[in-house]
């Protein structure tokens, strides 16, 4: 299977997982144009997975079933998504193209929003980035917290296809919080060489965001230390330590 990256809007990745005859699925298209690009290349597209109802992942979808009549149309229970043709809960499988993917309930970013994936790559949207996660606009810490540590279960060689090309900034406020962390240094390094060149910094392996994502490693000594010293009071529980990594980023100004 071929993955791909088609850059969308200002910062959106559209993701595609296409077989040699370009048979595709195509997650989160929030413009149409680049896929229906891709499309006059060969792409194929068979379905297409929502992992959340915001208008920069599901604004193309409406084109795309115009131009693909009947094309599957995979999404949460959210009624925010209308134009879903099958609805997914945490845990359930959905066949395409030859694989399976694997639905996961992550809460916090959105109340319904889902990941999917494969034995190779998952399908984060918002909840996870590179080096940062999604803000709270409907969850709560609490649920953030488990999002994290559910997502962070998963198996280490996984490749995150994250919606957005956020890495450079959201490592500058991971260095803030954790200026120790070498595994981060070095990602921090790399990403920045990458965009100097116009490449993605995306897909990264799981593997590296578990030792360089301060929203993945709130339970380390590291972390909790410095949300405890920005807020000027020691914290040692988890979900109070999400909450102020959280907020501290959403203020976060470099």
């Amino acid at each position: 299977m071929r993955l791909t990256a088609l850059p969308a809007l200002a910062d959106n990745y559209i993701w595609c997982l296409a077989g040699d005859d370009g048979a595709a699925v195509v997650v989160d298209p929030g413009d149409a144009a680049p896929v229906l690009a891709a499309v006059e290349a060969g792409l194929r597209p068979q379905a297409i997975l929502l992992t959340h109802h915001h208008d920069d992942h599901i604004g193309g979808v409406s084109a795309l079933q115009a131009r693909f009549p009947g094309i599957r149309v995979i999404a949460p229970e959210e009624p925010r998504i209308p134009m879903a043709t099958e609805r997914v809960a945490d845990g359930e499988r959905v066949q395409a193209v030859g694989r399976t993917f694997h639905v996961v309930s992550v809460p916090g970013h959105t109340l319904s929003h889902v990941a999917f994936h494969t034995d190779e790559h998952l399908f984060s949207g918002d909840a996870l980035f590179s080096l940062g996660c999604g803000r709270l606009f409907e969850g709560t810490p609490s649920q953030l917290l488990a999002t994290m540590r559910s997502l962070a279960s998963l198996p280490a060689q996984l490749l995150v296809c994250c919606a957005h090309e956020y890495t450079v900034s959201n490592a500058v406020f991971a260095r803030h919080v954790d200026p120790a962390n070498a595994a981060l240094r070095q990602r921090h390094e790399e990403a920045l060489a990458m965009r100097r060149d116009d490449r993605s910094t995306l897909p990264v392996l799981l593997a590296d965001e578990l030792r360089s994502n301060p929203f993945l490693r709130t339970h380390t000594a590291p972390i909790r230390a410095a949300v405890s010293a920005h807020l000027g009071r020691e914290i040692t529980d988890d979900v109070e330590v999400m909450a102020g990594l959280r907020h501290w980023k959403d203020g976060f100004r470099a």
